[in-house]
Parts: structure tokens; sequence; C-alpha cells
């Protein structure tokens, strides 16, 4: 109460209880993905508030460096379809589901593999947890609960949206350099062990058995060094957008 007058804030379900009309600006702002809090002075509407989210610039650049690798970008909202599709647009985002309950959020991603896709979940509430949990890859972000971070294969260090991709990137530069070094292994070895068993000596060659030690020795040392090249790897996050 203020001077003996009662003050409520509220949205659609206050207006209703109250059985108020909205005021005409609040259509403006809902278009403009906002969401809308109506004030109250003893029951009539004295004024409004727009709520919206600010987004940040690295998230469209983000999304558009994932667009360019060939990913498909789903948003999955607990907001109301307005402000969902208001965000969705401004980000470029590929598909968009609004009004999500918490509970929902796994059966959303549940959904989205039935479908035969591969989902990555970025999340970092309590309430991204089990969506997180249920995708082929959970990524939490580092700032979040321990519930999320608890969920997660892949934990972020960084807020920053675009750390995904730095992951992203990481990840298909290892996987080829254990390719790499699986097939020189494999080549190698293909190579030196029947060398060292003497298969030669027919013809007079054999391997001495210090000169065997040292190919071996220089096979991991070979295979050490080509995954150390990973250090080198750009993961300076993307700035196009």
């Amino acid at each position: 109460d203020v001077d003996g007058t009662t003050i409520q804030v509220g949205g659609p379900a206050l207006l209703e209880q109250e059985h108020a009309t909205e005021l005409t600006v609040a259509d403006r702002w809902r278009e403009d993905g906002a969401i809308i809090l109506h004030v109250f002075a003893g029951g009539t509407v004295i004024g409004a508030l727009a709520l919206a989210d600010e987004v940040r610039p690295e998230s469209r650049a983000a999304i558009d460096a994932l667009h360019a690798r060939g990913v498909t970008v789903v948003m999955i909202t607990g907001d109301a379809d307005a402000v969902a599709k208001s965000v969705a647009t401004e980000l470029g985002v590929d598909r968009y589901f609004a009004g999500v309950k918490p509970e929902d959020k796994s059966h959303t991603v549940a959904d989205l593999q039935r479908e035969g896709r591969t989902v990555a979940m970025v999340g970092d509430g309590v309430n991204d947890a089990p969506a997180i949990a249920q995708a082929d890859v959970g990524i939490a972000i580092g700032a979040g609960t321990d519930v999320a971070i608890a969920s997660a294969g892949v934990i972020l260090a960084s807020d920053d949206p675009r750390s995904v991709l730095s992951v992203i990137e990481l990840s298909k530069a290892s996987y080829r350099k254990m390719k790499q070094n699986l097939w020189w292994a494999a080549g190698y070895n293909l190579i030196s062990v029947p060398l060292a068993a003497g298969v030669l000596a027919p013809i007079g060659f054999v391997l001495p058995m210090s000169i065997g030690a040292i190919l071996m020795s220089l096979s991991t040392i070979i295979v050490a060094a080509n995954a150390q090249l990973l250090r080198r790897l750009d993961l300076t996050p993307v700035t196009f957008g």
C-alpha cells in the first residue's frame, strides 16, 4: 500500500482479474517482443512497463557462424510466443519453441532427436539440466548452476555464445588428429614390425635391435608431436554477424 492505496503490478492474469483494459501502447510494445506489465492503483490501470531481453551482439555472430557450418539453430524458451518470435527473428534462429515449461524442455529435445537430428543443448539454469542430460551433447555455461554443470558433458569457461564455435572447432580438429595418428601408427607398425621380425632376413637384411628401439620411440614422438599441433589452433571468437 502507498498512502492507503493498493498498488499492484502484473500481466494478463491481473488484467483479467481486475476486469481492466490494457493501455493502447501495450500493442506496440508487444509487437517488439516485450513482456507487458500493468500497474494498478486501487484497481485502476495507471501505467504500464515493458520488459524486453537485450540481445547480445556476439549472439548474432555466433548464430551466423553456426549457419555457415551447416548447423540448424533451435531456441527453446519459456517466454511467450511474441517475445520468442521477436528474439528468434532478430537473431536469425531457424526454429523456436515458446512457452515451454521447464519439465518439457527435455521432451522437446527428444522430439528433435526423433526427427533424426543430433542435438547439442546449451543451457545454464536448473530448468535446462534435464534437456542438457537428454541431448547427444550437453553444454553448460561455466557461470551457470551446479545442476546444469553436473548434467553436461562440456563446460564452457565463458558465457560468450561464440564459445560454442570454439568447442565445435576443437572437437573437429581433435578428431582429425586422432585419425591422422591412427593411420600413422598403423602404417608405421605395418612396415616396421615385419622388418624387426626379420621378414627380409632371407635376402640378408636384418634390422638391428638398437635401430628398432629408436624407430619405436620415434613413432611415439611423432604421434605426440602431431597432437601438440592442436595448441596452434586459432579459437579466436568470430566477429562477423
